[in-house]
């Protein structure tokens, strides 16, 4: 079956964002300046039991992101490649904070690659104060009662007070 030539500027900056990071905005930011457009696709995966719906992440990452008008955010599930087809993208960024996110980053890349060679994988570092940080992290200093201000965007720090309001009923 013929695929739809990629759009040589579309880049796809996929991942969970449960919660979106200020590493996350750091590197949608730069993606914005090098790309055309920029969707950020939020995963939707039945298997994690993620602290926000897709729905709910969606809409963070739209909030954050509503001033730039080149960033797209969407949720997809299943194979990163065929969502990558059917949006015409020819580029799928990720984030790599240290030497221990490589070895899997690469791996995935490399079958990205057999999966649909005209898919380039572009790896991009957050800025430095951002390389620590991770969702996971960032979940649990806050469910632990330590602060994250300064680590996440504003939008992303109300809806996690109001996801813990919530929960404390």
């Amino acid at each position: 079956m013929p695929h739809a030539a990629p759009s040589g500027r579309l880049a796809l900056f996929p991942g969970s964002f449960d919660p979106l990071t200020n590493g996350h905005v750091d590197i949608i930011l730069r993606c914005a300046h090098l790309f055309e457009r920029v969707i950020v696709a939020v995963l939707v995966n039945a298997d994690k039991q993620p602290l926000f719906t897709s729905d709910e992440r969606v809409a963070m990452v739209r909030d954050v992101f509503r001033e730039y008008p080149n960033v797209d955010v969407e949720s997809f599930d299943g194979l990163l490649v065929e969502y990558a087809r059917r949006r015409r993208a020819s580029v799928i960024v990720r984030g790599l904070r240290a030497v221990s996110d490589f070895e899997y980053e690469f791996q995935m890349a490399l079958m990205n690659r057999h999966l649909e060679p005209t898919l380039e994988t572009v790896f991009m570092m957050p800025a430095e104060q951002y390389t620590y940080l991770s969702s996971r992290l960032i979940k649990e200093v806050f469910q632990l009662g330590g602060s994250v201000t300064g680590l996440v965007p504003p939008a992303v720090e109300r809806a996690l007070r109001e996801k813990h309001a919530v929960g404390a009923k």
